[in-house]
């Protein structure tokens, strides 16, 4: 039954209703970590309070915040929001303090060898993340990831897939969604029509996806098939160029690959979502208007995070008064939106809100599955050297990104149980520092991530890992994040130290530290470690 449209909004009031804007997760406007993106609380506020904006994508804060933030938000509305967050890898990923998960691709390395359980805890992943974003307040979960990453050299989806062919993806894509089915929120498959075998983050320029429609149709699209199968709430749009279905188009923009393929073929009769219509690969094609309106000729329902809504809302209207779209157009997406609404009611009464954030069972979980994922060879464990005259070097791509990292994480303090005090290093500092001839273990933190515009490794990092590997004093290797670059490692390891004792995690979160430091070192027990012990030369 569809829903019913207050007779009394206007026209801006129904277009307001098609965009999700973006904002801090924080409560205070001082504490705004992307202000081009993130507007200062008033005028977020009056951006909900008068224009009827259908809801909100949240980054940043703990999670204790969040719950204070999005009660806050909801009050400030005139019409209930939806509350969305890129919790692909649980609501800790983005907020501190929840459960953070390794990414998925986690789950489909366990799925290569044992899919029943990988789909045990694909379910059970579901299920923790819908339960603590309700507990604070998020109601869309803007996962699963239902690309298919079979590109090694894919800079912006690479690990946040579940892997690397349509069979595994599919089906814990569909395990994923069914474990957040039971609780009021909703989920959404993205990167229609597939962004996984791309060399290009669209965050910074248009991917082209080269390949036959038949390719298309046996590789790319199965999952999403799979997704729809099993009730997906949403479906997001992929900013990537598919000449096969549409030369001239980008997906988002796409009448072809929205209407043609998505909503008649496949068809899937609930919310088209763009992605973030800041990126790169949309914002080179048109001014914001002019994407919002060619995004709505082309299917689609609700427009995410322009950079601003007021002029976006303006220009749509104008597009209706000028014939180019109808107004019974803008109702058809505004009844799919208000009937998802209707699926998250009665939600949390914010006048009301209380924190009920409790992630021990989420944390019992994490460990299994990266103790499942969990590589590791050579000759194990790494020597103890009990004098503290080790060094244990952490490399990491951007030192003002690296969440994981703080003073007691175990990356730094646990290995100081057997001798060796922390460095931390860029990449590229890796090439100032004076190894010597002190014992030392390398720890290197490398994934695929939005932004960061490559997956692997350059050259001059491939030669100053190689001196790595080729100097007589490296006692142990640990890689996380990136299976990819794993295998860069173990192909050198090969002519190079193949007796080296090595651990692998595709995650990089403090759990995952402590479990692969504990299989390189040969602990069962850490937990009479003290954070007292840490130490950080200079």
């Amino acid at each position: 039954m569809a829903a019913i449209i207050p007779s009394d909004w206007t026209l801006q009031e129904k277009i307001g209703q098609l965009i999700v804007v973006r904002a801090s997760g924080f409560l205070f406007d001082h504490q705004i970590r992307y202000p081009a993106w993130e507007a200062p609380n008033q005028t977020l506020q009056n951006w909900l309070t008068n224009l009827n904006l259908g809801g909100v994508i949240l980054l940043g804060g703990s999670g204790a915040e969040l719950a204070l933030r999005t009660a806050q938000l909801q009050n400030w509305a005139s019409t209930p929001l939806l509350l969305a967050a890129d919790i692909e890898e649980g609501v800790g990923q983005r907020f501190s303090g929840a459960t953070w998960f390794p990414p998925p691709m986690a789950l489909g390395s366990i799925g290569e060898k044992n899919l029943d359980l990988a789909k045990q805890y694909a379910r059970q992943m579901g299920e923790v993340i819908a339960q603590e974003a309700l507990a604070v307040g998020l109601n869309w979960i803007l996962a699963p990831i239902a690309d298919v990453n079979n590109n090694p050299d894919n800079p912006v989806i690479n690990v946040r897939a579940f892997g690397e062919t349509p069979e595994i993806v599919g089906t814990l894509v569909g395990e994923f969604i069914a474990g957040t089915q039971p609780f009021a929120v909703l989920t959404s498959a993205k990167h229609f029509p597939g962004h996984g075998d791309t060399n290009t983050d669209s965050h910074l320029h248009l991917p082209v996806m080269p390949h036959t429609i038949d390719r298309l149709e046996t590789l790319e699209i199965p999952p999403f098939q799979q997704a729809i199968a099993q009730g997906v709430d949403s479906v997001m749009t992929a900013h990537i160029l598919v000449p096969a279905w549409d030369d001239s188009n980008p997906a988002t923009l796409s009448p072809a690959i929205l209407t043609g393929q998505l909503r008649q073929k496949l068809g899937f009769e609930g919310i088209i979502v763009t992605d973030a219509l800041i990126m790169g690969g949309i914002t080179e094609i048109a001014s914001p208007g002019e994407v919002a309106i060619r995004a709505l000729e082309a299917g689609v329902d609700i427009l995410l995070m322009p950079p601003d809504p007021i002029p976006v809302i303006t220009a749509i209207a104008k597009a209706v008064e000028s014939g180019r779209l109808t107004e019974e157009r803008i109702e058809q997406s505004l009844q799919r939106v208000l009937t998802a609404k209707e699926k998250l009611a009665p939600g949390p009464d914010p006048s009301h809100f209380t924190i009920n954030l409790q992630p021990q069972s989420g944390r019992k979980l994490v460990d299994q599955i990266v103790t499942a994922a969990l590589q590791s060879g050579g000759d194990l464990p790494v020597p103890n050297l009990g004098n503290r005259q080790g060094k244990n070097l952490v490399v990491v791509d951007d030192l003002l990104t690296a969440d994981y990292l703080d003073r007691a994480c175990p990356a730094l303090t646990f290995p100081l149980r057997g001798g060796y005090s922390a460095k931390i290093l860029t990449a590229d500092w890796l090439e100032h520092y004076p190894i010597g001839q002190h014992p030392f273990v390398l720890q290197v933190f490398i994934r695929g991530n939005p932004f960061r515009g490559t997956a692997g490794l350059t050259p001059l990092n491939q030669a100053l890992y190689r001196q790595c590997l080729a100097h007589p004093s490296l006692q142990g290797l640990i890689v996380y994040g990136s299976p990819y670059v794993l295998a860069w490692f173990q192909s050198q390891m090969v002519e190079l130290c193949p007796h080296l004792p090595w651990a692998f995690s595709h995650g990089q979160m403090s759990q995952a530290q402590a479990i692969a430091i504990g299989q390189l070192f040969g602990w069962q027990d850490l937990s009479d470690h003290s954070i007292q012990d840490v130490i950080f030369t200079t």
